[in-house]
């Protein structure tokens, strides 16, 4: 462990990444402050609870549990201690509107039985998709998911390998060179959708993720994703890490081309040796940092940049059970490739949606009450800078479509067991979570807006102010916000072992 006592780190924004970052902060002994808007943690695995029905604002999808028990290294604890995590089987279950279905999980004898089913000659093109995809897992997420890029020849090295992968293919074009059926290939490309990118535009580098989850599994913390946030943030409490929370930041504080700590909405301000912001990437430079010419330079430099859909998020408890309902199904729609490029360009909301529908119950019956069924659905939508639509008329209109579709071909008298419901828009991104365009996964995940090219870990201009989560490397989603963690965990404690 490096010597870094009596040295103090403010990190904004109390989502997994920022909780992450501040947990490998505070054990290797630098006095950390977690700093956070809302009255509870998680950021956008933030939890209500209604009547009995406990409703995850997301994500749901735990991938690789490694990555969260690799945060208690050396601590004499495990994640274990803190929550139960539960598998997850089948992983996702794909239906089509022809009535054709498909449980996508680990089970390779019955993975290869179904896509016979589809197509007998993609069984064997399948394997070596799986394949490939294990080589871009040890490439890209092994050796490079938690590395740093502060240069563009740290990315360089790289460069051979990732091309000799075909890295500037996206994934649908990777999966379609060996997967002949439509829908199979819709069924393996869909996964860059859960980390905010088009499957048509986003680097085949992301599938990856077929791999992660063949290997670790998919997963669900008992009590929901809010359990998991809780558990994490009592480990960094029980280390001697500080929480606050209804601590809106108003700015990073600055003097001499350093951060030196944050002042909060309430004018109380906290100082640091080094800040991190977990908060949107955008928000941080505009918002945050708007008082200097770096972070009116940054924030300019950013807005020019392409950011990731928006989601309508519909969440809904029943009074009854449906345990015909897997745990996490996707909803294709009639159209696919046509869909997503509305959902990315816009200029309207799309006439049709596929959905992907979160019946978490089907693991954990604790989140409802007894005889009763919690859910989500969630379509992807464009964000506000691609269609000008009025969410406050139009959402509650969508949200009868979808309850209206949900109904007909899933869940038989929905309308009549509702007990409770809530809407979540594009809006609300942008309100209550200082998202940029209300997207919900900051930067879309093409290879220009990759590594290095993503926002880096440590920021240019500022030695001792970085950043954590989404918006820089590696990306989105779970495995991906806690190896950017790593990433800045690391790059912190050396800025501070050099400092001395």
């Amino acid at each position: 462990m490096r010597d870094v006592t009596a040295r103090r780190a403010v990190v904004i924004g109390a989502g997994f990444g920022g909780i992450a970052l501040a947990i490998r902060l505070q054990r290797a002994g630098v006095q950390t402050t977690l700093v956070e808007k809302r009255d509870k943690p998680g950021g956008r695995a933030y939890v209500w609870n209604d009547q009995g029905f406990v409703f995850d604002a997301g994500p749901t999808v735990i991938t690789d549990p490694a990555c969260l028990q690799e945060l208690f290294d050396g601590t004499g604890k495990t994640l274990s201690d803190y929550v139960e995590l539960l598998p997850v089987d089948p992983f996702y279950r794909l239906c089509w509107e022809d009535g054709k279905s498909f449980d996508y999980n680990d089970d390779q004898a019955a993975m290869e039985r179904q896509i016979a089913a589809f197509n007998p000659a993609d069984v064997d093109g399948y394997n070596r998709f799986h394949a490939y995809s294990e080589e871009l897992y040890q490439e890209g997420y092994i050796k490079l998911g938690a590395v740093p890029f502060q240069s563009f020849w740290s990315m360089m090295r790289s460069a051979p390998e990732l091309a000799r992968l075909e890295s500037w293919n996206s994934v649908h074009a990777m999966v379609s060179r060996y997967v002949k059926d439509p829908q199979l290939r819709q069924a393996f490309s869909f996964h860059t959708l859960l980390v905010g990118g088009d499957p048509f535009k986003t680097s085949s580098v992301y599938a990856l993720i077929h791999a992660l989850e063949r290997r670790g599994g998919v997963w669900f913390a008992r009590g929901g994703t809010g359990a998991l946030i809780a558990g994490l943030v009592k480990a960094f409490q029980d280390l001697g890490g500080t929480v606050r929370l209804n601590a809106p930041v108003a700015r990073i504080e600055m003097a001499e081309g350093r951060a030196t700590g944050v002042t909060l909405e309430s004018g109380e301000t906290i100082e640091a040796d080094m800040v991190a912001s977990n908060a949107d990437v955008v928000h941080t430079y505009d918002k945050l940092l708007g008082h200097t010419p770096r972070g009116r330079a940054k924030a300019k430099d950013l807005k020019s940049k392409r950011f990731s859909m928006s989601l309508f998020v519909l969440h809904f408890g029943l009074k009854a059970e449906h345990p015909q309902l897997a745990h996490h199904t996707i909803c294709f729609g009639p159209r696919y490739r046509e869909l997503i490029s509305e959902i990315f360009k816009g200029p309207n909301l799309p006439e049709d949606f596929s959905l992907y529908l979160h019946n978490p119950c089907a693991t954990d019956p604790g989140m409802a009450p007894e005889g009763c069924s919690t859910f989500y659905v969630l379509s992807p939508v464009p964000h506000l800078g691609a269609a000008d639509i009025d969410w406050s008329v139009e959402g509650p209109r969508y949200a009868q479509r979808i309850m209206d579709y949900l109904e007909e071909r899933y869940i038989p008298n929905l309308k009549r067991d509702l007990v409770t419901h809530r809407l979540w828009t594009p809006d609300d991104f942008e309100d209550t979570l200082n998202a940029h365009l209300g997207s919900a996964f900051s930067l879309e995940p093409i290879l220009t807006q990759s590594a290095w090219f993503r926002t880096h870990n440590r920021d240019d201009r500022v030695p001792n102010l970085y950043v954590v989560g989404a918006g820089t490397h590696p990306g989105a989603g779970i495995p991906g916000v806690v190896g950017s963690a790593k990433a800045t965990a690391g790059l912190m404690l050396e800025g501070l072992t050099a400092a001395r």
